[in-house]
């Protein structure tokens, strides 16, 4: 991971582009056919993942589907991502992208999670078993509202 002038990183400096191709992939594109092209493009996200990020990514969508249908489906940086009125509200950084340790599940300033004066906003998850998959389904629902 090469540091830049610019004082992006390498992996930083991909994402962005990512988001930029993201963006150009949609242009011009309005309603149910710019919806189905970012549904379309969050399951080639998650399929082109393997091993723990791909089976993260996979529950979090099966969850989003179950808990918050009324989220649009989407990438956001390349990540799998769910938005409501085009806003990201949660969203999956596979831990492959930036060769991290472990993937992370998180949201966004538009999730309903607020509680109190602190609060958690990104989960590292490293398996997913019965007990994580409740606790993503709690946040997921509560973050959709």
């Amino acid at each position: 991971m090469g540091d830049t002038k610019s004082g992006f990183s390498d992996d930083e400096r991909a994402a962005m582009k990512q988001r930029a191709d993201e963006l150009r992939s949609t242009k011009g594109l309005k309603g149910a056919a710019k919806l189905a092209k970012e549904a379309e493009a969050c399951v080639e996200a998650i399929d082109a993942l393997t091993g723990t990020d791909k089976e993260v990514a996979t529950a979090l969508h099966r969850i989003v589907i179950d808990e918050a249908p009324d989220l649009q489906h989407k990438t956001w940086y390349g990540f799998p991502s769910y938005a409501r009125d085009g806003k990201v509200v949660v969203f999956y950084q596979p831990a492959e992208k930036f060769e991290a340790r472990y993937g992370t599940v998180g949201f966004q300033e538009d999730a309903l999670l607020d509680d109190g004066e602190m609060w958690a906003t990104s989960f590292a998850v490293i398996e997913v078993t019965p007990a994580v998959e409740a606790t993503l389904r709690a946040l997921v629902k509560k973050a959709a509202g």
